[in-house]
């Protein structure tokens, strides 16, 4: 090399330029294929290690990569996990509305579906104005099972929020289920929740409702947590023009959330094949009874 004053021999030179690719650089290039494509189908989002277990998954990658393969490669194309951002507190309270009890007093995961479900909303911003989305999801599974896009942000928004995730489990289960009245849906105490349209929706499917503590985050910190996906995900990447192109592109990504995004606390497995396979065991046990 010249600028370190080495001699080399222009054969040898030519040998190097002309040498065929080695094993190990052909596999890095169909991997790294398969890692650019996996990256974009999830919103770009993944780090190392989601990119990781996809590909272990993936019927499209004849061999199974190791996870310092993966990261070595995403480093080289300055592929990186998305990082979120500081969320904007929308709840209002109203002193004057009563509250229900903290029921879940931050346990979760009550070990199956449909125990404790999580509800809140958050704002967005587009052309139009203010755009409020709210979300009810399913602490035991993560999926999310209803959600509501509003341009102003009355009781409606969320309870209209709770009767998608009652109808979407209804489809599935029939009405059956909520009838011991043991589903508890937490929230925190914003005037929404508070309110007594939004009260009498819960009595009327059977829910106990449940509240964390004012400007206690951590209280609801699951769904704060989610929606803090949303926006990092989402909402915060690009500007909106309006309530129809948020509402359309919220559905999308809640199909993806649910279908495919692999959560670290459900053991790199998305919402949906965690819940089929908690029930498909739930049936194996039946069967060994």
């Amino acid at each position: 090399m010249k600028e370190h004053d080495y001699k080399i021999a222009p054969s040898t030179y030519y040998a190097f330029k002309l040498r065929p690719p080695s094993n190990r650089a052909i596999n890095d290039e169909i991997l790294l294929d398969h890692i650019k494509r996996v990256y974009e189908e999830n919103y770009s989002c993944y780090g190392v290690r989601k990119v990781w277990y996809s590909l272990l998954d993936d019927v499209e990658v004849l061999f199974k990569p190791g996870r310092d393969q993966v990261a070595r490669l995403m480093r080289r194309a300055g592929l990186r996990g998305i990082r979120r951002l500081k969320r904007i507190i929308t709840t209002v309270s109203d002193p004057a509305a009563a509250k229900s009890e903290d029921l879940v007093r931050r346990e979760w995961d009550q070990g199956a579906p449909n125990r404790v479900w999580v509800a809140d909303f958050t704002e967005v911003r587009s052309r139009e104005g203010v755009v409020y989305v709210a979300f009810v999801q399913d602490a035991g599974t993560r999926n999310i099972l209803g959600f509501n896009v509003r341009t102003s942000r009355p009781a409606e928004l969320v309870e209209t929020a709770l009767e998608q995730a009652v109808n979407a489990r209804a489809r599935v289960h029939g009405r059956q289920w909520l009838a011991n009245g043991n589903l508890i849906c937490h929230s925190d105490q914003g005037s929404q929740f508070t309110s007594i349209s939004y009260g009498r929706k819960l009595r009327e499917y059977r829910i106990r409702g449940s509240m964390g503590a004012v400007g206690t985050s951590a209280d609801n910190a699951l769904m704060e947590s989610t929606i803090g996906l949303y926006k990092t995900e989402l909402t915060n990447r690009r500007s909106w023009r309006s309530r129809q192109e948020i509402e359309t592109a919220t559905a999308a990504w809640v199909t993806w959330f649910n279908q495919k995004r692999l959560h670290s606390e459900l053991g790199y497995k998305s919402p949906a094949r965690f819940e089929k396979e908690y029930y498909q065991n739930q049936a194996l046990l039946r069967q060994a009874v």
